[in-house]
């Protein structure tokens, strides 16, 4: 009796806890709309919000503000080949350095350039904002056939960022013509050792010949972060009296 009057009292216990739980309101209708933040809040700034920002203001505007380079132009990025994919392309190819790697080609995904680098000097927040995410320059070796495979998902893509030695022709709709590395057609008999970023190495951005690749090195440590590459190399020609600079060189054509 007593185990009756007590899963009578749990019974209850629970009816009133669920009960408890229900909302005192129901969702009647749900409105939406899109709100335009541009340069008109920059006009009349609202004085609590200054007022909260202020003391991160000062601490964000200390990392981001100091300067570590400077561009002889501005430097953005398009589809097949832009003045900023061959910069940042290039920098990977120079960074390998480092690592001992002498790569045959870099390959960086336009969808990891997050913004442009606007003609003048440029900051560590700059750069940041171009290569915001925590990718890390990674190093693979991909057969003869491995390597076309590549540049035909590059073609279906319309083209990435490519460094100095790559020159394809592709098509509007995106099928490979040809592709020459160094100079040298690309053929199925030979190797190529590549750089790119971690997350391109992975098969990501449609990209997936790169799971493919052998001999992997991907040195995970902060400071393979490629922002950081980036600052050096932005400091490394500053330090000897050169703006960053690039130009279109045909380095991924449509016909």
């Amino acid at each position: 009796m007593k185990n009756q009057h007590f899963h009578f009292l749990l019974l209850l216990a629970g009816s009133l806890l669920l009960a408890s739980c229900k909302p005192a309101y129901q969702v009647a209708s749900i409105d939406r709309s899109r709100i335009l933040v541009d340069q008109r809040y920059d006009t009349q700034p609202d004085a609590t919000a200054a007022q909260f920002i202020a003391p991160y203001k000062h601490v964000v505007d200390s990392i981001m503000s100091p300067v570590v380079g400077r561009t002889a132009q501005f430097l953005d990025k398009d589809r097949p080949e832009s003045l900023l994919s061959n910069v940042l392309t290039d920098i990977l190819v120079w960074g390998s350095a480092r690592f001992g790697e002498h790569p045959d080609f870099a390959v960086y995904n336009m969808g990891g350039m997050r913004a442009a680098f606007a003609k003048g000097e440029t900051t560590y927040g700059d750069v940041v904002e171009v290569a915001p995410f925590e990718n890390k320059i990674c190093f693979l070796t991909l057969s003869g056939e491995q390597t076309l495979e590549l540049f035909r998902q590059i073609a279906h893509r319309g083209g990435e960022g490519l460094s100095h030695s790559v020159r394809m022709v592709i098509t509007r709709d995106g099928q490979l013509l040809s592709v020459s590395v160094g100079g040298e057609p690309v053929t199925p008999d030979r190797t190529y050792r590549v750089v790119t970023l971690d997350y391109l190495a992975q098969g990501n951005d449609g990209l997936t010949a790169f799971k493919t690749g052998t001999d992997v090195v991907s040195p995970q440590a902060e400071e393979n972060n490629v922002r950081y590459i980036i600052m050096d190399y932005f400091r490394a020609e500053a330090a000897a009296g050169r703006a960053v600079d690039a130009q279109l060189e045909g380095r991924c054509v449509v016909k």
